[in-house]
């Protein structure tokens, strides 16, 4: 069976804006979406997928910071420490980069793709892509963290990608 390809959904779709729902249980359909996501998330050279980029209102994101891809179903993020400011962007509003201040370290609880529950702290990018994509599975985006200046900056492409969004 092939899934039909998944389409990263644009800044200005309104799934992008919303809170996801836990996921219950991971099955056969659950874990061929996530593999499509893998690919994806590949093909558009990015590190993580968010389950709500592809329209998916689920709680879980896929990821591969280089060490192979990797998948995390209801994360909660347990402890945060440390700071450090990175420019991000986002599959979502191509083109676009934020400077973010985030936490260096992180220890979270998740559900793997075998609906095991996990525990993991980690720092670094892989620290940084899961609270990127954490952001997603609440509803927030990159934006939402912007000064002023950088508002300003992104001001016509944001407008841009929501009537590419709407077409």
């Amino acid at each position: 069976m092939s899934l039909p390809e998944l389409k990263i959904r644009l800044y200005g779709d309104p799934c992008l804006r919303k809170k996801c729902a836990a996921v219950k249980e991971v099955g056969p359909g659950v874990r061929a979406v996530m593999n499509s996501m893998i690919e994806t998330m590949h093909q558009a050279k990015g590190v993580g997928l968010a389950a709500p980029q592809v329209g998916i209102m689920e709680r879980f994101f896929v990821l591969d910071v280089g060490e192979g891809p990797m998948v995390i179903v209801n994360p909660k993020i347990t402890k945060r420490s440390g700071m450090a400011a990175l420019e991000e962007g986002c599959l979502s509003i191509p083109e676009v980069t934020i400077m973010m201040h985030r936490p260096e370290k992180i220890s979270l609880q998740y559900m793997d793709e075998d609906n095991r529950m996990m525990k993991m702290t980690c720092d670094g990018l892989l620290a940084r892509v899961i609270q990127h994509e954490t952001d997603h599975l609440n509803g927030k985006l990159i934006v939402d963290y912007a000064s002023g200046p950088e508002r300003e900056k992104y001001r016509g492409k944001l407008k841009e990608l929501e009537a590419k969004q709407k077409e």
